[in-house]
């Protein structure tokens, strides 16, 4: 869906209610991110933008910033890592009083001997090392990841036990954890309980100026010479939609209600009840299935017939298969030989069950990284997810306020965790050989973000049989421009390529189906047949608000009028 929760005026530069001490910060943080351009091995200068993002308010881009140093810590103290002499060299600048203010924090030098000047970078990297666990326990928790954020406080009070900013952290998490389960404060508490996803700010953010003005003439004569080969009778214009509320509202039994522009697919020939209406073919697929047989490039389950015939294997890496040449080619010219033997085909394979969605949404994570690796291009400007709306807010409805008379928090939207936002994409980019530091541009964690919001509430999937669970995705980027409505009028289906059909039927009363020229094309994200609530609350996590269309405010305000 083309996200519908905010104006079509929104970019990296709006104008509108600049706070001059917010702008400083900005500019504080670019010139951070322009020196580790340069000095990319400097644990220092990631700690000090770690901070900087805390006072923006971004607290998951500071846990980011706190792990990348915490790494580099490692490299420092344990000869023969890959970056030992790098990161050590980067340090030694920093040996000598005064020491950075990053380091000079509460209690954090009170270990250090009286009078003495100097510290050999391993001692700066000891110190540096709990200034990481206090920013990461910190910034996680406010995150909402409360099980990564006690793990990281204690760690941290593993090799500074008297730490007093650690120790008042671990009683903050301890705080929320009992009001989470509900328990007395003389109950023990089951750390491994504790909940470890949480929400983060779902935005274009200030610095990003790789999104397109996808409104421009430009950016929609690109877009509809693409079309014109998967949907030959439709085109992309401006499509006004409701826009998508935070809960619930009263506004549903209103004539008018607040809307916004998104690109939308328009007919522009009559299509019969029945027709194809696209056809599209995409890379950007994921299965989360170790042993599972199906096509590497597409998606497309592999019979066991098919096996013995069509299929193709990588030459390079045995085990991966495509369903014929065709797809096998077209991998190897937009992603594949960044991955081929890199031993990455079962990271996130299998996940347990509540995991099912995160690790497909992962995995198509990785398989960008790995076009855009192949392709040495930044993985915001790739094709597949460039024109794709990731239903984003204004930097100022998520901006904290910390005022003294300050209202409730911002409702963040997108989903976050330690593990599927920053462990483990690094740990994919490591083994695919890429250094994370070196590549900070390309891999830094606001533009996995990114991809993520575009993933979430664009992205298909299929359910196993056999259990339920996703464990196929795709991102089709034209598919998704054909904007969600619980009264579609066309129905799709996924077997290697995506197909629209417009309905014969539609869902409310029976109604013919077709589709009439200058029509849009309403297509469906969710199970059409959900109850309205529940239609809602899938909206709600995917899309980052509840749906306001026709049908949902109708049968909403209907059933509001029936409690009464």
């Amino acid at each position: 869906m083309e996200g519908s929760s905010s104006s079509p005026s929104l970019s990296a530069h709006d104008e509108r209610d600049h706070d001059p001490s917010r702008d400083a910060l900005i500019e504080r943080r670019q010139r951070l991110t322009d020196e580790l351009a340069d000095d990319c091995y400097n644990l220092i200068l990631y700690l000090q933008r770690a901070v900087v993002h805390s006072e923006l308010g971004y607290p998951d881009l500071a846990a980011g910033d706190a792990y990348r140093a915490l790494l580099l810590t490692d490299e420092v103290r344990e000869e023969g890592q890959e970056y030992h002499d790098e990161a050590t060299a980067a340090l030694e600048k920093y040996s000598t009083t005064p020491h950075p203010d990053v380091l000079c924090h509460g209690s954090l030098t009170d270990r250090q001997a009286p009078g003495d000047p100097e510290l050999r970078p391993e001692q700066l990297a000891g110190l540096a090392s709990t200034r990481c666990f206090q920013i990461l326990s910190l910034s996680l928790l406010l995150c909402g990841c409360l099980r990564s954020a006690y793990d990281f406080s204690e760690k941290g009070l593993k090799a500074a036990s008297d730490n007093s900013e650690l120790l008042q952290i671990r009683d903050y998490i301890e705080q929320v954890a009992r009001r989470r389960l509900r328990s007395g404060p003389d109950e023990p508490i089951d750390f491994r309980s504790l909940p470890d996803r949480g929400v983060v700010r779902r935005e274009i953010y200030p610095w990003n100026t790789h999104e397109p003005d996808r409104f421009s003439d430009e950016s929609l004569s690109l877009l509809n010479e693409k079309l014109a080969t998967v949907a030959p009778k439709c085109e992309v214009k401006v499509s006004c939609l409701p826009v998508l509320l935070e809960g619930e509202s009263d506004t549903d039994g209103y004539e008018i209600i607040p809307t916004c522009n998104q690109l939308g697919l328009f007919a522009k020939e009559d299509i019969a009840p029945g027709e194809a209406v696209l056809q599209e073919y995409s890379l950007l697929t994921a299965s989360n299935r170790l042993k599972e047989s199906t096509c590497d490039a597409c998606g497309e389950t592999l019979p066991p017939l098919k096996l013995d015939t069509q299929a193709v294997n990588c030459p390079e890496c045995y085990d991966t298969v495509f369903c014929g040449q065709s797809c096998f080619d077209k991998a190897q010219e937009e992603y594949h030989p960044a991955v081929c033997d890199k031993d990455i085909d079962s990271i996130a394979k299998d996940p347990e069950a509540r995991e099912s969605d995160d690790a497909l949404y992962l995995l198509l994570l990785a398989r960008l990284l790995a076009m855009s690796t192949h392709q040495e291009i930044h993985p915001l400007e790739v094709s597949q997810i460039k024109y794709i709306w990731g239903d984003f807010l204004t930097t100022e409805s998520n901006a904290l306020d910390l005022s003294v008379n300050a209202g409730p928090p911002p409702e963040w939207t997108l989903p976050f965790s330690f593990k599927y936002n920053i462990e483990t994409p690094l740990h994919i980019l490591e083994k695919m050989d890429i250094d994370i530091y070196a590549t900070l541009d390309s891999h830094d964690l606001w533009v996995l973000n990114t991809a993520y919001s575009k993933f979430r509430g664009t992205a298909s999937a299929r359910k196993n049989p056999y259990d339920g669970r996703p464990d196929l995705a795709a991102v089709h980027p034209y598919w998704c421009l054909a904007n969600h409505d619980c009264n579609p009028n066309v129905e799709w289906e996924w077997g290697g390529r995506m197909t629209l059909y417009a309905r014969k039927t539609r869902v409310l009363g029976n109604a013919p189906g077709g589709i009439k020229a200058g029509e849009e094309i309403l297509n469906h994200y969710c199970d059409v047949n959900l109850p309205v609530q529940e239609r809602r609350e899938w909206a709600r996590g995917s899309l980052g608000g509840w749906c306001m269309c026709q049908r949902c405010r109708d049968e909403s305000a209907a059933a509001a009028r029936a409690g009464r």
